[in-house]
């Protein structure tokens, strides 16, 4: 068997982050350590005005095809950190595929319309899978039109 080892790091001190998240492989690029976890993980990047990365925060843990996720959670770290300007979710999917499943869309949408209560957008929500000859290895939720994201704040 191959067992891989996942640090998860605490920082104390917030450095300034340069990434620009312009896109959905944007997200995949900064969350590729996501791809080959073998438990299922939610992610919230947290974004200023301008779309630069002011911090990525891991919201849950879960188990090999499930991570258990509230709006509360994603929120107060948001609002913690003061990212009012918008987030980003992002998951994994440990078999590799990115397809979403009817829960990952059922809570994106409850998601979206606690940020449009708390007036901060979700961008989008990214589920990272591995890529392939044939698969890009993520999919983006709004650019799949499975969730209406224009209404999100």
């Amino acid at each position: 068997m191959n067992y891989s080892l996942v640090m998860v790091q605490l920082p104390l001190v917030r450095e300034a982050r340069k990434e620009r998240i312009r896109s959905p492989a944007d997200v995949a690029k900064v969350c590729s350590d996501l791809s080959f976890l073998a438990q299922e993980t939610f992610h919230v990047l947290l974004l200023n005005a301008k779309n630069y990365l002011i911090n990525r925060h891991m919201a849950t843990l879960g188990i090999a095809d499930a991570s258990l996720v509230h709006a509360r959670e994603i929120f107060r770290i948001a609002v913690t950190e003061g990212a009012t300007a918008a987030i980003v979710l992002v998951h994994n999917h440990p078999s590799g595929d990115a397809t979403p499943s009817a829960e990952d869309i059922r809570i994106t949408k409850q998601i979206i319309e606690a940020g449009r209560i708390l007036g901060i957008p979700v961008q989008d929500h990214v589920i990272i899978g591995r890529s392939s000859e044939s698969e890009k290895g993520f999919l983006s939720m709004r650019e799949s039109g499975l969730c209406d994201f224009a209404h999100a704040a």
